[in-house]
Parts: C-alpha cells; sequence; structure tokens
C-alpha cells in the first residue's frame, strides 16, 4: 500500500458499513492466535496497523463484538464483518481488517504472530516470525524494516 494509493476505502460484506484510511499501514501482519481464528473462520486474520488518525468509519455504525474485553473488535451490526480493532493501550492505532480494502492489491502480510497457535499447514509471506507478539522494544526496528519492504 502506497501513498498513490490513499485513500484507502473499505466496508464489510453487506455494505452497510464503510471506512477510510488516509495514512498508510505502519506495519501489516497476520495473527495465527486462536482468537483470530475463531473471529476470522479462517487460519489467520490479516490486519493493517494504521494510525488513528488516518482512520474514519464513513457510514454505519460498528459495534463491538468479539471478547468484549479490553482489546475492542468491532464488526458490522448487520452482517457480523470483523472490521478493525482498537488495541488495549495505544488508541494512537486501529487495527484494520486488510482482506476488507476494496483494493487489496499492495496489502502483503510483513510479520505474523502467534506463531506457537498456528495450524500446521498454515503458511504466509511474512519477512518476521513471532512465537507469540513482539516486545515493545522489538517495534522500532519493525517499522523501519517494514518502510523498506513496502518500499520494494
Amino acid at each position: 500500500m502506497s501513498v498513490e494509493t490513499l485513500p484507502q476505502e473499505g466496508g464489510c460484506r453487506c455494505g452497510r458499513v464503510r471506512f477510510s484510511l488516509g495514512l498508510e499501514p505502519v506495519i501489516t501482519m497476520a495473527c495465527h492466535c486462536t482468537g483470530c481464528q475463531k473471529m476470522s473462520s479462517s487460519a489467520f486474520s490479516l490486519s493493517a496497523l494504521v494510525p488513528a488518525s488516518g482512520f474514519t468509519v464513513t457510514q454505519g455504525c460498528p459495534v463491538i463484538g468479539g471478547l468484549h474485553g479490553v482489546d475492542r473488535h468491532y464488526f458490522c451490526p448487520h452482517c457480523m464483518s470483523w472490521l478493525f480493532t482498537r488495541p488495549h493501550g495505544i488508541d494512537e492505532f486501529v487495527n484494520v481488517r486488510a482482506t476488507l480494502l476494496d483494493n487489496t492489491r499492495g496489502y502483503a502480510p510483513f510479520m505474523e504472530t502467534w506463531t506457537c497457535e498456528k495450524l500446521a499447514w498454515a503458511t504466509t509471506p511474512a519477512v518476521e516470525s513471532f512465537a507469540q507478539l513482539p516486545e515493545p522494544q522489538d517495534f522500532p526496528r519493525l517499522l523501519q524494516a517494514y518502510a523498506v519492504f513496502k518500499a520494494r
């Protein structure tokens, strides 16, 4: 996903909730945790971490779903598509389900997380891999490496 493609538009399966990304993701990822497997009904969830200031719901009113815990997972109230997550403790970012973008052509997961829970056959082209989540001190290096990755 590059600056030339902004803004990026996306939405749920039924089209009742729409959103816009006005800023590029700071990193893209695939999460293999069993929670993401269950919520996405797939082997992993794909997401793009976007600055909250660059994310806007443009139509509809998402509702909180999932576990209703500290991480707030938002869904379409009609079709129940999992749209985005507002992670606990990092309110300056929104984790958008990248497969809901209208144009997914520029998306590729840079890192994969929770590989300790991944299905044995599941593979991604991710450059970085973590058994669980990266440590907070890893993020400056990861963000710099992602900037190089997306520039290719």
